[in-house]
């Protein structure tokens, strides 16, 4: 699919993949964006806040007048996914779910607010192992099968999946022909298995065995082998440091596109490739003024706080 071809991606980040940082990535420059993982009965159990209303049913009215967004709004009163017209063509809805019809029943909620719809098939942590989602489904293949051949026949909007490295090379290409079988739209590999820690280093042999294998575009899961709290200024070939990385990344892998978790995460000015560079302070400040406007504050509490942002 085309919009997947020499694509630099916003990874889906629990926690951090929300709506502020989206719009903060779309305005360096990032092609794509994907959510936070958001679990499919979640979404079902939403109602829906439309553009310029107040909802006057809620304990405290949602004023989405000033921000234009739209809102999926849970049982409890959060916000379960938030979304706007800036993104409306570039974002992706990361779906956590073990069964085709919730799926379904929760794609179904966004299709009309959304680019895409992406199957989290790679997350190793429990909350989603044991639902039975994320890495969970890697040894269940007609599961993989159902469930995006369900999304694939039913919706009017591309999907896509992410996935985990098998434990052998043959695994993992058998794994994926059977996802490229299902009709998605691209197919996103973290360069990692799913015992693999974040120390470990990126198999990025085994992602271009894929993306040679397969027709359909291949997202490399920039993966790094090291954390640092502050990370260095210099650029790297073992690293996405800077933008001008992510190409050499990407001819490494093979890949069609290159998808940024912590790279992005650290500065999303990464995805910029006008020189210079924002410094992290200018990004924040920017960061935290989307944060504050994004907020449901009332809208006088919203024009103070932006004030006290410079």
């Amino acid at each position: 699919m085309e919009i997947f071809r020499d694509s630099v991606i916003l990874a889906p980040m629990v926690r951090v993949s929300t709506h502020p940082m989206r719009l903060l990535a779309l305005s360096y420059g990032a092609d794509l964006v994907f959510t936070e993982e958001i679990i499919d009965y979640k979404l079902c159990n939403t109602q829906l806040i439309n553009n310029g209303t107040v909802n006057q049913s809620l304990p405290l009215p949602f004023h989405t007048e000033l921000l234009n967004t739209t809102d999926f709004v849970g049982t409890d009163n959060a916000i379960v996914f938030r979304t706007s017209h800036e993104e409306r063509h570039k974002v992706f809805l990361q779906l956590g779910t073990a069964n085709p019809e919730k799926a379904l029943e929760a794609a179904k909620r966004v299709e009309k607010h959304v680019a895409g719809v992406d199957v989290n098939m790679g997350c190793p942590k429990d909350y989603s192992i044991k639902g039975g989602m994320g890495a969970a489904l890697l040894h269940k293949p007609d599961l993989i099968k159902a469930i995006l051949s369900t999304l694939v026949d039913n919706l009017h909007i591309p999907v896509s999946c992410k996935i985990r490295l098998l434990p052998s090379l043959e695994d993992t290409l058998k794994l994926a022909r059977l996802i490229e079988s299902c009709g998605v739209c691209a197919l996103t590999v973290h360069g990692r298995r799913k015992t693999e820690k974040p120390s470990d280093t990126c198999r990025l042999e085994e992602i271009k065995r894929i993306a040679e294998a397969l027709a359909i575009p291949v997202i490399a899961k920039y993966a790094f082998a090291c954390v640092y709290l502050c990370p260095p200024s210099g650029g790297s070939k073992e690293h996405i440091r800077l933008h001008d990385d992510i190409a050499f990344f990407r001819q490494q892998t093979g890949a069609s596109g290159v998808m940024l978790a912590r790279a992005a995460m650290w500065n999303p000015a990464i995805f910029s490739p006008d020189p210079p560079q924002r410094t992290q302070l200018e990004v924040a400040r920017q960061y935290l003024k989307l944060v504050l406007f994004c907020i449901n504050y009332p809208m006088h509490s919203i024009h103070s706080s932006l004030s006290r942002v410079q």
